[in-house]
């Protein structure tokens, strides 16, 4: 039930966007980014609060949450090197920004499997919009340009790099935190959320077919 609720959500939600900035995707993807960034660090902060209250070890789920994060906020500032926002548009990314930290925070708080599916289904909208961003660029809608140098300098691109590379990139961003998030909701809901010992259990896993492997070619 969860889960169906955070799709609709999203759903309804994308409308807003898509009433309001349409295809001005700079627009769009800087106020994409200005909600994208809080979830990660909503959730960082709450696991973290629970450690302290808890005194026993996160597994792994608070550095995840907040490297998310951190990827997010760096795409805002990426695309603000394309995009200076007027005054209006920096209080509607004021607005939306206080409203969705603290409707996320307390969803967090009562149900992270939701949030972090919510999270999910958020980050595939973004995937979404980028795959439209690239389709105006590919059709000659919007200028191809140079890319941003932050962009070049962060995702190691050629220093002839261009705003579709950089699209390209920051696409393949969103679609890794899609999959996470939607991960992070699965471990969740079947109780399984040590992190650091299933990637141990993958690592032993791995070795122990590179042994018998490599014994069985001799």
């Amino acid at each position: 039930m969860g889960d169906k609720a955070a799709y609709y959500l999203v759903k309804a939600l994308r409308t807003l966007p898509d009433t309001y900035f349409g295809n001005n995707h700079y627009m769009r993807s800087v106020m994409l980014e200005t909600v994208a960034a809080v979830p990660g660090m909503c959730g960082a902060m709450i696991r973290h609060l629970k450690s302290l209250r808890s005194l026993k070890a996160d597994n792994g789920w608070i550095s995840h949450l907040l490297h998310e994060a951190e990827n997010e906020r760096f795409h805002l500032f990426l695309w603000l090197e394309c995009l200076k926002p007027s005054t209006f548009q920096r209080l509607l990314i004021l607005g939306v920004q206080g409203v969705f930290f603290n409707a996320y925070f307390t969803l967090y708080l009562f149900s992270p499997k939701t949030a972090h599916r919510m999270c999910g289904y958020l980050e595939e909208e973004a995937v979404i919009s980028y795959t439209h961003f690239l389709d105006d660029i590919d059709s000659g809608k919007i200028p191809n340009g140079p890319a941003p140098r932050v962009a070049i300098d962060y995702y190691n691109l050629h220093p002839n790099a261009t705003v579709r590379d950089t699209v390209l990139a920051v696409r393949a961003d969103e679609a890794v935190h899609r999959d996470a998030n939607h991960f992070l909701s699965d471990r969740i809901a079947i109780k399984k959320e040590d992190l650091l010992s299933e990637v141990r259990e993958e690592r032993d896993k791995h070795m122990a077919h590179r042994g018998t492997g490599s014994s069985s070619f001799a």
